[in-house]
């Protein structure tokens, strides 16, 4: 997924058709908007009719929130940097993730756009309702509130620096994973994981390219 040009300005075109394109794009506000109220009720159900106590949600919550960082992890590394001859499976590649490395200033898609997260959280509940049954009115909230921080995580790091020191090694992980080694630095809404799979940049010997990370940083 290398580039010959970044480019600064402008958005890739995903889809010739108007509508399809507008399909492509989404405000944060948006996806929050859409999601807290489906996760909340979600969250109640669970302790209304299911029957769990406030106790095996809040874990059962929170071990889904863990769980979304391994998962965030193994899909940026695996499905969102894999590397394809098939054409199809490049433009795939390109549409989900891709593009974002081509157009690291387009705020529009660092949210999965509205619809195409409707269809896969749907997926995703159905694998998990599958695997978990009623647990999964517990565990869904937790995996896609973890989501959402991960997306706003990434907006963040492209719009502001560091708001606290102790965040400046995840800022510059991300940074770096753009314009130096997309092999490295998978973790956007954490380092854990890159840490454990030593893929964590040395973050300490790494001389920041201030231009570059400026290039990266989109104009509010």
């Amino acid at each position: 997924m290398k580039f010959e040009k970044i480019h600064n300005k402008g958005q890739a075109q995903i889809f010739e058709n108007r509508f399809l394109e507008s399909l492509t794009k989404g405000h944060p506000a948006v996806i929050w908007g859409m999601y807290i109220p489906i996760l909340s009720y979600s969250l109640y159900y669970a302790y209304t009719t299911v029957g769990f106590s406030f106790l095996k949600i809040t874990s059962v919550f929170f071990g889904a929130l863990f769980f979304w960082t391994f998962f965030e992890y193994l899909a940026h590394r695996f499905i969102f940097h894999l590397v394809a001859e098939n054409p199809k499976t490049q433009r795939i590649v390109y549409i989900f993730h891709g593009n974002h490395h081509h157009f690291p200033r387009d705020k529009q898609r660092l949210f999965m756009p509205p619809i195409p997260s409707l269809v896969l959280a749907t997926i995703l509940f159905s694998i998990q309702y599958l695997i978990l049954g009623n647990y999964v009115f517990s565990f869904f909230p937790g995996f896609m509130f973890g989501y959402l921080l991960y997306a706003s995580m990434h907006y963040l790091i492209h719009a502001i620096a560091p708001p606290f020191k102790f965040m400046k090694p995840l800022w510059s992980n991300h940074h770096l994973h753009h314009y130096k080694d997309e092999e490295l630095g998978f973790g956007v809404s954490n380092t854990f994981w890159d840490r454990v799979f030593g893929t964590m940049f040395d973050i300490k010997k790494e001389k920041v390219d201030k231009q570059k990370v400026k290039d990266l940083m989109f104009d509010k």
